[in-house]
């Protein structure tokens, strides 16, 4: 007699178009969510760009008028015009292109060398000069102020170029050379070997061959400095004495008197303070992206 076993019950399976109908759904409202999310972040970094570069072409008492509008019926050019006429703003923007400048081009040939060196070569001291260079990084700005001012004013170069310049190149080198360093790195030790093989030198291999292979790394540490320089305020301020020596930050703040603002000169220079940046970062954005990644991995 043969034995038969009882059969399993079946469960009725779900429906497949309504699975697939419910992920559709869950998919759009993630979408959705992202979207507004953007858009809500957006709306929060733009907001206050979009609002100063609106007061610059307004008067200051267009600036406060209730209720506030982001587009005005008068447009004017007069906070612009003022900027411009004004020989001590012009100076302003003139001894910040000539300091951030020079910051700039000396820090990468500084930090350049300086980082072909730790790449390449193994010397007495290598793990110490390391760790100071990565201290000074530590070191709140704020707390060099007085030695700073001090010590410029012993050397002579209070009120001058050079003082900002190399005070400047204190905070830019550090990071410049380690991020110089771990770019160099991700590159193999087989290239410069085969020029020194041809019978070239290290400087040669240097910028002859390491150099123009390294450009995203040298622009993404360019366009940092430059910034770091354009923008810093307060040994600005403090290691200059005269009109002719301030620079933009320092202008902006001058514009606020004792007893009234310039609103819509603050907003006109501010606008004209952000362009040189906002140039450089969205003509060199490519390499800065791909600099930074690569200079903050080591193989």
């Amino acid at each position: 007699m043969a034995l038969t076993t009882p059969a399993r019950p079946r469960t009725a399976a779900a429906p497949a178009p309504r699975r697939a109908s419910s992920s559709r759904t869950r998919r759009r409202l993630a979408k959705a969510g992202v979207l507004i999310g953007l858009l809500l972040g957006a709306v929060f970094a733009a907001g206050p760009v979009l609002w100063m570069l609106s007061s610059s072409f307004k008067s200051n008492t267009q600036i406060f008028e209730l209720p506030p509008r982001l587009i005005t019926d008068t447009f004017s050019f007069d906070a612009y015009v003022s900027i411009f006429t004004n020989p001590e703003t012009v100076r302003f923007f003139i001894n910040s292109y000539v300091v951030a400048g020079a910051v700039t081009i000396l820090t990468l040939l500084v930090a350049i060398q300086a980082a072909y060196a730790f790449s390449r070569f193994e010397f007495r001291g290598k793990r110490i000069v390391n760790v100071i260079i990565v201290s000074v990084q530590a070191v709140p700005p704020i707390t060099l102020l007085i030695p700073y001012f001090g010590l410029m004013v012993g050397l002579g170069l209070y009120n001058t170029y050079p003082g900002l310049i190399f005070t400047y190149m204190v905070f830019t080198l550090p990071y410049a050379i380690i991020m110089m360093t771990g770019y160099f790195n991700t590159l193999p030790k087989e290239l410069d070997e085969a020029v020194r093989v041809d019978g070239a030198g290290s400087f040669t291999a240097l910028w002859r061959v390491l150099v123009p292979i390294s450009i995203p790394g040298i622009v993404s540490v360019g366009i940092y400095t430059f910034m770091i320089a354009w923008n810093e305020f307060l040994f600005a301020l403090t290691l200059t004495r005269t009109i002719d020596m301030r620079t933009v930050p320092i202008g902006i703040q001058l514009l606020m008197g004792q007893h009234s603002y310039e609103w819509n000169q603050i907003m006109a220079m501010s606008i004209l303070g952000s362009i040189p940046v906002l140039v450089l970062f969205l003509f060199f954005q490519r390499f800065f992206i791909s600099g930074l990644t690569a200079g903050s991995v080591k193989s």
